[in-house]
């Protein structure tokens, strides 16, 4: 009786146990990257948010502008990094609550946890980077979805599960924003949060979620465009930059049907790019860049790269494999370090804590350097993909490989550079993915339903009092 009692109360304390040691952990998470680490591309989008330059969409609008509203309400700009710690670390302890709560594995919600501690996914928690807010949003998707895979086994009313899938299609449509490929990551998740609300949903459940989805994505960037007026960048030219002076010859570009100086321009980025051996991002190692950048220029570039390209086929294959397989095997800038020198004041609030983190993860990353590797990640997707294992986390464990693999692959014909904050979130979901299938061998798989149900018991919430001395 004694001994049942204790249980109970292990029971109702545990997940409190949990969002107590997240809580400790998101508060060092803020206090050893504060103010956020800022790299040009971060400080390029403060600048924005305060207002000091005009907002593009060079970067993700929607980023300088949650920024922005962050710094009016609370006058701080460190106030972003404690959003996406907030986000991470509670993303994490619903995720590690629901593992309790289906497994009764104390251990395994830990792990869960724990998660947020290793170097390859700490490295990057408090960079103020458009990857990692994306990686963050996807999670806390996945921790909805998970959220719904509990409920669901109680038949929540359908004012709950709706209220779900809305706080999913958020996070979700925000992953979206701030990163435009991270729809080949965000389909898999959203396809898992309306099957671990719904679990055989019907064509209509169906067609309303993906209305919802495309709702949530189209109505935000539409008033984005239409009330913020972001200047126009043409980003897009950046890529088909890249391909132009690796694929074509200095006396192709020498002879290419534009105008002088954008000739000009291409032929010497050639040579700079050949002279300095720099494999991608021509735009900001080998070009010079007029004084509107590529506005100017993104017409001609993008009707030169339309004609080119089609006549140079095995050449842009062989650039496009060449650069992909860097990224999965000498993946680069595994760590940001602190904020990068800068005129507007910003510095790191704790060196010393800062020259601990990368001690932790550049040490990882020296003596691990297959957990920084693209190769390693995409090769843990293709496995959760194919052999998901067949307990309750089946359909999850699968969800995030696809989703993973999708988001890898998806950089080939598009990637920019070969850092390792382009392979992030797959870092993280596969982290996830493989804990997951570990966890899920003695749980049983949900019963099947008939499809449209809405009612009925999916899961068996497995009792803490099976968990023994997990």
């Amino acid at each position: 009786m004694g001994q049942t009692g204790w249980m109970r109360r292990v029971q109702w304390h545990w997940p409190w146990g949990l969002a107590a040691v997240a809580a400790v952990c998101c508060l060092a998470t803020i206090l050893v990257f504060a103010p956020g680490y800022l790299s040009p591309d971060s400080l390029d989008q403060l600048r924005q948010a305060e207002g000091k330059k005009p907002l593009t969409d060079w970067h993700p609008p929607v980023l300088s502008l949650v920024w922005r509203a962050l710094i009016a309400v609370t006058g701080s700009i460190a106030s972003l990094l404690v959003l996406q710690c907030l986000v991470f670390w509670a993303a994490l302890w619903v995720l590690a609550r629901c593992v309790w709560r289906l497994t009764a594995s104390r251990s395994g919600s830990l792990a869960v946890l724990g998660l947020g501690l290793v170097p390859f996914v700490l490295t990057f928690a408090g960079v103020v980077w458009k990857d990692v807010h994306a990686a963050f949003a996807l999670l806390a998707a996945c921790a909805v979805a998970f959220t719904g895979l509990l409920l669901r086994d109680r038949d929540p009313r359908p004012a709950v599960r709706w209220g779900l899938l809305g706080l999913g299609v958020l996070f979700l449509a925000y992953a979206m924003l701030v990163r435009k490929n991270a729809f080949l990551a965000a389909i898999p998740v959203f396809v898992m949060l309306v099957l671990a609300l719904w679990g055989s949903p019907g064509r209509r459940t169906w067609v309303t979620c993906t209305a919802a989805l495309v709702a949530g994505l189209v109505v935000p960037a539409a008033a984005v465009s239409l009330f913020a007026a972001p200047l126009q960048t043409k980003q897009g030219a950046q890529i088909m930059l890249d391909d132009l002076v690796h694929v074509l010859s200095v006396d192709e570009l020498r002879s290419a049907d534009v105008s002088p100086a954008l000739r000009a321009r291409l032929v010497a980025s050639a040579r700079e790019c050949e002279r300095v051996g720099a494999l991608s991002d021509a735009y900001w190692a080998c070009y010079r860049r007029p004084a509107d950048g590529l506005r100017g220029d993104s017409d001609e570039i993008t009707s030169l790269w339309l004609r080119e390209m089609s006549g140079h086929v095995p050449k842009y294959l062989q650039y496009r494999l060449l650069l992909f397989t860097t990224l999965l095997f000498e993946t680069d800038y595994p760590y940001k370090a602190g904020v990068t020198r800068n005129d507007l004041g910003v510095e790191v609030a704790h060196p010393r804590l800062e020259d601990m983190l990368g001690t932790y993860v550049k040490g990882t990353a020296q003596d691990l350097p297959w957990l920084f590797r693209g190769w390693f990640w995409l090769a843990v997707a293709l496995v959760l993909t194919l052999r998901p294992g067949k307990g309750a986390f089946a359909m999850p464990v699968r969800a995030l490989g696809i989703s993973s693999g999708a988001y890898i692959l998806g950089y080939l014909p598009i990637m920019p550079a070969t850092d390792y904050r382009y392979v992030y979130w797959p870092a993280i979901a596969c982290s996830l993915g493989l804990l997951l299938l570990w966890l899920g061998r003695g749980t049983p798989p949900p019963p099947p339903r008939t499809p449209g149900a809405t009612t009925g018991r999916t899961l068996v919430e497995h009792q803490p009092a099976d968990a023994g001395g997990q």
